[in-house]
């Protein structure tokens, strides 16, 4: 049975493609899964206040960057930021639109969420087929007291091309040097665990990891919280074990001046802080700089601008952290502006 949240999720992309008579200002985007509920509330609000639809396509980061290249969308979206140099050989623009976090969930009868610790490196082993048992004595180490199963772990990974897997596996890359030389990082790896399934999207992580029992896996928070998930607390760059909320999110996103950036595209992983949850990243937004439809262009900047403004609540409801008032301020004068809407 799909779980409430994966209809939800199909009824939000149904109410979003419904034809209106502002069919001319409906806007198209396309990519990341990471973000999806949190744009799906904000384009139910706007359009609610501005009658004008979005119609985004949840198929993962992979396919947001294919999808703006081949000029079939509006934007793209992707949690694996793009280069620079490639930004501009192709002629766009990239701006990070919301923050979150990556966190791994598992599937073990009897534990809470959070009840489980794990160390970077403990993790890294867990999805390289290193630790294969949930009883492992690295495990038991780091978590006296818990009844922990003889059982094997199967490992549940993105099928498709992600950003959330890009976020992962760079955090999984700083903190273990063997995934860094065996695996290395990005949106699509080679995933060595004998015991692994692979999901399409975030939503399907989510709905493997909760019918295959003793499963871990990683998805971006809001489908682990929707879901009742159990998450596993992680040991951050400051030594203290840390669960995933807004505020841990928010703390490790603390540090990042995007307007040092060039492109604005980073990773914040394994970020220094004693409240910084590990595996934070943002999701970002791909738009040409001459937009083949310059009035849908202008749309899609008035709805980041309605997100950025008024959108705030809505992201903290679903433990998102909004960009800050001095990212968005330099998004509006140096990123947009080089968008041609006229």
């Amino acid at each position: 049975m799909k779980s409430l949240f994966t209809k939800s999720l199909v009824a939000g992309a149904i109410a979003l493609s419904t034809v209106t008579t502002a069919l001319a200002a409906d806007i198209t985007g396309a990519g990341a899964t990471f973000p999806y509920p949190i744009y799906a509330k904000w384009a139910e609000a706007y359009k609610a206040k501005t009658n004008n639809g979005l119609n985004y396509q949840s198929i993962g980061s992979s396919g947001g960057i294919k999808q703006i290249k081949a000029k079939t969308v509006d934007f793209g979206a992707s949690d694996n930021p793009v280069k620079f140099e490639d930004l501009e050989k192709d002629g766009m623009v990239q701006f990070p639109a919301i923050i979150g976090g990556v966190v791994p969930v598992i599937n073990v009868d009897g534990i809470k969420p959070g009840q489980i610790k794990v160390t970077g490196d403990v993790l890294a082993q867990m999805f390289s087929g290193y630790i294969v048992k949930w009883n492992d004595k690295q495990l038991a180490d780091l978590n006296p007291g818990v009844k922990l199963p003889d059982a094997n772990i199967t490992v549940v990974h993105r099928a498709d091309g992600s950003g959330t897997t890009a976020i992962f596996t760079d955090y999984l890359a700083k903190v273990n040097a063997n995934w860094k030389k065996d695996v290395g990082a990005g949106a699509a790896v080679k995933w060595p665990a004998a015991s692994s399934i692979g999901g399409k999207g975030n939503e399907g992580v989510a709905a493997n990891v909760s019918r295959v029992k003793n499963s871990i896996g990683y998805v971006e928070y809001a489908y682990a919280k929707k879901n009742n998930m159990t998450f596993l607390q992680i040991k951050n760059k400051n030594g203290q074990f840390v669960s995933p909320d807004d505020e841990t999110f928010a703390a490790a996103a603390a540090g990042t001046d995007w307007s040092k950036v060039p492109g604005m595209g980073t990773f914040i992983t394994d970020a220094p802080g004693a409240k910084s949850w590990p595996i934070t990243g943002a999701s970002f937004i791909l738009m040409y700089k001459e937009p083949g439809n310059k009035a849908n262009a202008a749309e899609v900047i008035k709805f980041f601008d309605f997100a950025f403004k008024e959108g705030k609540k809505m992201a903290a409801d679903l433990d998102y952290v909004p960009m800050p008032d001095a990212t968005t301020e330099f998004i509006r004068k140096n990123v947009w502006t080089k968008i041609n809407t006229k």
